[in-house]
């Protein structure tokens, strides 16, 4: 069937009749206005309330700056003998910072370091068990149905019930409140923790930064004592003067790695800007939630009653 070309009477019905139907759609949604509002209203109050009972949460975060690994005489030893120590399995410390601090980055997420500094600094109550911050007293409320702080126990046995318990419940709770970062341009690493109270959150980062540079840098001293003890050994057993004198200078550079760890607390990351206590929360944005629902319960408002109009326009 060949359709009539359009002409301007064709036009002008088509026209009329789009004005037509938004001119219906309108009215429709004028008649259904009650249903948009009760829609509104009902949503609106739910997200008021489910705001109102989030609790307020606190970020502080600390900027660091990466360490480097080798300068000067030790980094051009480890770019000449690099190859040749990594055939024996020893590390002379050539990668640069970039690598350290990657290794660093990647262990304050795993599961054994931050079970690790969980028991360490006994923060496992205030991460499972807390219930709210008192902003007058500056101290944490704990969940006594679940713990129970003056006695230093949990209740029914709780996350300490089993040693296996215990540490998934620390990685669990602890990786939701913490996030490492690193700009790729600069290089520089945020490190950060979000929790009910600010206090425990700038402290809590402090005690990250100092336990990490610790840990990285026991690993290495640890690494550089064993190479240091296998290198002995390789000279006691060699009688060539050329490699007597290659593996005594493997032994100074991993004596200098020593020397430097041991100097230096702040070994993996430089603190730029150290957490401190935040005065303001960082969420929950209680205004954004409300106006969201209200908007939520428009939408639905409006499409039950163009919903509706559709169906009895089918009708007719």
């Amino acid at each position: 069937m060949i359709e009539p070309p359009i002409t301007t009477e064709n036009a002008e019905s088509l026209l009329g009749s789009d004005e037509l139907d938004l001119r219906q759609i309108i009215k429709e949604l004028w008649a259904g206005k009650w249903y948009i509002l009760i829609s509104t209203g009902i949503t609106s109050t739910l997200a008021i309330l489910w705001a109102l009972s989030l609790p307020n949460m606190y970020t502080a975060s600390a900027l660091l700056a990466p360490t480097q690994s080798a300068s000067g005489a030790s980094a051009g030893f480890a770019q000449r003998y690099g190859g040749l120590a990594s055939l024996a399995g020893i590390s002379l410390g050539g990668g640069g910072g970039g690598s350290r601090t990657q290794l660093a980055i990647e262990t304050l997420g795993s599961r054994a370091f931050i079970v690790k500094f969980v028991d360490k600094r006994n923060i496992l109550p205030q991460l499972t068990a807390i219930e709210e911050w008192d902003s007058k007293s500056g101290s944490i409320i704990f969940d006594t149905a679940a713990y129970d702080p003056t006695e230093n126990k949990w209740i029914n046995g709780g996350p300490d019930e089993s040693r296996a318990s215990s540490a998934f419940s620390a990685y669990r709770a602890f990786s939701k409140i913490l996030n490492v970062s690193k700009d790729k341009q600069t290089g520089y690493v945020t490190l950060s923790i979000t929790h009910q109270s600010p206090i425990a959150a700038a402290q809590w980062v402090t005690w990250l930064v100092e336990d990490i540079n610790t840990n990285v840098k026991n690993q290495e001293v640890a690494e550089a004592k064993r190479s240091i003890e296998y290198l002995e050994r390789q000279v006691s057993q060699t009688s060539l003067a050329d490699l007597h004198a290659l593996l005594f200078e493997l032994i100074q550079s991993q004596t200098e790695t020593i020397m430097l760890a041991e100097a230096r607390p702040e070994f993996v990351f430089k603190t730029i800007d150290p957490a401190v206590v935040p005065e303001e929360k960082s969420t929950p944005r209680r205004s954004l939630i409300c106006i969201l629902g209200g908007l939520l319960g428009s939408a639905v408002g409006i499409f039950f009653v163009l919903i509706r109009y559709y169906f009895k326009e089918e009708s007719t």
